[in-house]
């Protein structure tokens, strides 16, 4: 299948993005019924800098969680090496 649109990646994430961050569930998380024990996700980006922003991002405390409430998911750092 060729590239509908100029848009579309023409080389793998990670080959160009080599920084990237983890999230997986929590152990006992509800949505692990959900989305299974194995379920993960990955971002990639460009530089250590733009991963560590979006990870200081994603993992703070929002101005709407209650009092007592903890994150839902792990982050952690991970690097391409290939």
């Amino acid at each position: 299948m060729g590239i509908a649109n100029a848009h579309n990646l023409a080389a793998p994430i990670a080959e160009r993005r080599p920084h990237g961050i983890a999230v997986r569930l929590r152990p006992g998380d509800p949505f692990r019924k959900l989305l299974g024990d194995d379920w993960s996700r990955t971002h990639w980006y460009a530089t250590a800098g733009e991963r560590d922003r979006v990870l200081l991002e994603m993992a703070r405390k929002h101005e709407y969680s209650r009092a007592g409430d903890a994150p839902a998911l792990i982050f952690e750092k991970v690097e391409n090496r290939a």
